[in-house]
């Protein structure tokens, strides 16, 4: 079983998924944060995102991020392996990502995941550049998504 609170240093903290719309929608209004989750330059819609946010926490672990006791991202283990990451524009270039991805990577090691998974559009250099930091490869390039691999 996955942790509910994980404290990753004094500013970092991830929490299991509880719903927080209100607040996460702020992040998924962001044309250009979108455009880097889905390749579309259109704002999540609040059943958007509730479906989406339904589906993970299904199919899942999932987190929000939390930095100096504010809400700013979220992360998502699946059981497939698979990671997303999401952290609102305010907070990005903080380096929280590349902490948060190392945290998820034990919490996958502790749950005996073999090998972790990223899909990153082809231009977002920001998130490529982060997890091929965090020890990712890419395993293939395929309709403009790079696929990234970890063994652990």
């Amino acid at each position: 079983m996955a942790p509910k609170r994980v404290r990753i240093n004094s500013h970092i903290v991830l929490m299991s998924y509880y719903p927080n719309i209100k607040t996460c929608i702020n992040w998924y209004l962001d044309i250009d944060l979108c455009k880097q989750i889905d390749n579309v330059a259109e704002a999540f819609t609040v059943e958007k995102l509730k479906n989406m946010y339904n589906f993970l926490n299904k199919n899942g672990y999932v987190y929000y991020i939390k930095y100096d006791n504010r809400l700013c991202g979220d992360v998502t283990l699946q059981r497939s392996g698979e990671i997303s990451i999401v952290i609102s524009k305010e907070y990005q270039n903080k380096h929280i990502g590349r902490l948060v991805v190392g945290e998820i990577e034990n919490i996958a090691k502790d749950l005996s995941y073999k090998k972790l998974i990223a899909k990153v559009y082809n231009f977002n250099n920001q998130s490529l550049k982060m997890f091929r930091h965090c020890g990712f490869n890419t395993d293939r390039l395929e309709n403009n998504i790079y696929h990234l691999l970890k063994e652990i």
